[in-house]
């Protein structure tokens, strides 16, 4: 048998922090490969299929139902983590035409691992003048009387933000010939008379790519025709299990159908109209009254 070597602590102490370095540098290694797969395995179970797109189409068109006194545009989507996936929106309160644009806020949209959505901002908290307008349709606040009073007050060119409720409900045909007749906009319907809750509202605007719906040229009429053909598709887009995300909107499969399938206006939101405008619709028989949510002077229109 050979000699064993003599014991050398230097080399002894170096070949024990080797195998340390080597131990934790392939723990390491290892540990992040998993993180990784976790990571991406999560990002890939999340945005599987039309994952993505449907989490787009149904909780950012129903966070815009939900918010009517505000314009909300998608501003990115989507980001995922191991135990989420969301988007980006930026809402700016709806105001007169011709007021100075109220600057916006970004907010978080998101959905759990299971695609269930998470704490909603805005809604039932914002409370604007807007909403609560909203709020009163089918109350007995704002009589005609007093809004005819109100109205008398005001300077005549002043541009108005307004909630028009009719006596009886209109069909689209209807609203249509209406909003003609008067030169008035319809941008968006309240398709429900719900008094002291928020009822179901649908714009134009609450679908971001005209081209998708095969509208071209000229859409002032599809704009200020509050878009019922665009509202029924997107509820027939809506599957059962979206119920229980619905109903953080405070809304449901049940309403939405019905609202949808009767395709009644009870009223409409009009931001286009001058108080001189609102004055002549009072008058009109069909309207119940007129909830006045704003006024401002339009700095770039040359004349009344």
């Amino acid at each position: 048998m050979p000699d064993l070597p003599d014991f050398d602590p230097k080399r002894t102490r170096r070949a024990v922090r080797r195998g340390l370095f080597r131990t934790v540098a392939i723990v390491l290694a290892v540990l992040a490969l998993l993180a990784v797969a976790a990571t991406e395995g999560s990002s890939l179970l999340q945005t599987r299929g039309d994952r993505e797109d449907r989490m787009q189409a149904v909780l950012g068109t129903a966070f815009k139902i939900y918010n009517p006194a505000y314009t909300v545009t998608i501003d990115s989507c989507c980001q995922t983590s191991p135990l989420s996936m969301s988007f980006e929106v930026v809402a700016r309160p709806v105001g007169p035409v011709g007021a100075w644009p109220a600057g916006g806020e970004s907010h978080t949209i998101g959905q759990d691992f299971f695609g269930r959505v998470r704490r909603l901002p805005l809604g039932h908290t914002s409370n604007t003048r807007l909403s609560q307008s909203l709020f009163n349709v089918g109350t007995r606040l704002a009589p005609k009387d007093e809004v005819r009073a109100v109205l008398a007050r005001l300077p005549a060119d002043l541009s108005a933000l307004a909630v028009v409720e009719f006596e009886q409900p209109l069909g689209e045909a209807d609203l249509k010939a209406f909003t003609k007749r008067h030169g008035s906009c319809a941008e968006r319907i309240v398709y429900e008379r719900r008094p002291g809750s928020l009822p179901i509202t649908w714009g134009f605007d609450y679908w971001t790519d005209p081209m998708e719906l095969g509208i071209s040229g000229d859409m002032t009429e599809e704009m200020c025709g509050g878009g019922l053909p665009q509202f029924r598709d997107w509820v027939g887009r809506l599957r059962d299990h979206d119920d229980a995300n619905l109903r953080s909107f405070d809304l449901s499969l049940t309403r939405l159908r019905e609202a949808a399938k009767a395709g009644l206006a009870y009223g409409y939101v009009d931001q286009l109209s001058s108080v001189r405008e609102l004055r002549e619709l009072l008058k009109d028989p069909r309207v119940r009254t007129i909830r006045l949510a704003d006024v401002a002077f339009n700095l770039d229109r040359p004349r009344p």
